[in-house]
């Protein structure tokens, strides 16, 4: 009895921390959000933020599932900060494209828990993440922000052809502009995590001082 008893109290303490864990990755990912670094290859309205490094650490350390929780928390957390410019339909996309990235990479992650595991699930979500935030920009985002900000298409893709003479139609825009804003935060959220994981990983796992 006091053997099942100590298992239920114990099940009952890691999940108290487990939701205490994803609303603290979750309000860190809220304030990086905040932080954008504007880009010189990209319109001004692309600017790239380290969000989705406490997203990737949790989703490492606790799973998928929960990974998709601190996105999600996330975002409100944002919309509550700084609002939505876009009615939360830049929101709800930025949602779909985080856990396009974290979601493969966790996957893969706890299959194997290994090094080589991360890397190739960091690179097998880094490709989801370009492919679900190109396909998003060209056929959700660019059309949306041009009716909203009631612009043609072609002043968007105007202000991409004064960043990069090569951008001439939506296609180069995705291309030259929105690929690589994608790859180069999928790179910088990879690296930053294969440098941070193993040092914050013992925290949230609960193991400081354990042998």
């Amino acid at each position: 009895m006091n053997t099942i008893t100590n298992e239920k109290k114990s099940a009952k303490l890691l999940d108290t921390r487990g939701i205490a864990q994803i609303g603290i990755l979750s309000a860190i990912a809220a304030v990086l959000m905040v932080v954008e670094i504007p880009l010189w290859f990209a319109p001004s309205f692309y600017k790239i933020d380290l969000s989705e490094l406490p997203v990737l650490i949790g989703s490492f350390a606790m799973g998928p599932f929960a990974g998709v929780v601190i996105e999600l928390v996330k975002i409100l957390l944002y919309l509550i900060i700084h609002g939505s410019s876009t009615g939360g339909v830049g929101d709800i996309a930025n949602f779909i494209i985080g856990c396009s990235f974290v979601i493969p990479s966790a996957l893969i992650y706890r299959h194997s828990k290994s090094k080589k595991s991360a890397l190739i699930g960091m690179a097998v979500g880094t490709f989801t993440l370009i492919v679900a935030g190109s396909l998003l920009n060209a056929f959700v985002l660019l059309p949306f922000y041009a009716k909203v900000f009631n612009m043609p298409m072609d002043a968007l893709i105007a202000m991409g052809h004064a960043v990069n003479p090569s951008i001439s139609d939506l296609t180069s825009f995705v291309m030259l502009a929105v690929a690589p804003f994608n790859l180069l935060k999928g790179m910088l959220v990879s690296a930053v995590t294969m440098l941070t994981y193993k040092r914050v990983s013992p925290i949230l796992h609960n193991r400081i001082g354990r042998r």
